[in-house]
């Protein structure tokens, strides 16, 4: 479903989760939602190594993942961390859930906004989106983007307006971010992921 160019960090696992109703309909997720904590008991744990392994891949295209252009990972803990960070919908609530404890990156699309064919790789010098909807826009060049029909939709720091969830969303594509420095953890994380979604009366699948 996903066309991956060759990179020597990347370590990417996709998978799409159909919803049993539209996701304004769904509401919030208690067993989702105990888990959006930093003390919470869970099967993977960030720390330091896996924070500079995460940023070391961005890094890679020329990219600088720093202050504002952190990856979205870094933004979840101090979020948590501040009490910040509610309910949005079942499907960002699991999805920061996982990147909050594995400490990668993880991007969610509507598949009903974003248009195939898709691919993961870098994007252009230059190139751009606006990521909320006040139309604040982020600078892309040299940084991991999944990109759809129309151009870059999502990346590991700031996922487009364009592609996001909305209350009417029953059908989502996410993308983990992991990297080749961290053996193992993309498909521990990702199998966690799913087995969320799934408990919670969603479906998963590789395509």
């Amino acid at each position: 479903m996903v066309q991956v160019d060759p990179h020597p960090l990347l370590d990417t696992r996709w998978f799409v989760t159909t919803f049993p109703k539209p996701l304004g309909e769904l509401g919030r997720v208690e067993a989702i939602m105990s888990l959006l904590s930093t003390t919470a008991t869970a099967p993977l744990s960030s720390d330091d190594a896996v924070r500079s392994a995460v940023r070391e891949l961005l890094r890679h295209g020329g990219y600088k993942p720093t202050g504002r252009g952190k990856p979205a990972s870094e933004y979840l803990i101090r979020a948590v961390g501040e009490g910040a960070l509610g309910s949005i919908n079942a499907a960002v609530d699991a999805c920061n859930v996982v990147s909050l404890h594995s400490g990668l990156p993880i991007s969610v699309v509507d598949l009903s906004l974003a248009k195939a064919p898709f691919r993961v790789g870098l994007a252009a010098e230059g190139s751009a989106y606006v990521f909320n909807q006040g139309g604040q826009t982020i600078d892309l060049g040299g940084l991991l983007c999944l990109f759809d029909a129309d151009g870059p939709c999502a990346n590991a720091v700031k996922d487009a307006q364009r592609t996001k969830t909305t209350p009417q969303t029953t059908k989502t594509l996410s993308i983990l971010w992991g990297t080749t420095a961290l053996a193992g953890r993309t498909q521990r994380a990702v199998e966690w992921y799913r087995s969320l979604l799934e408990a919670s009366g969603a479906t998963t699948s590789d395509a």
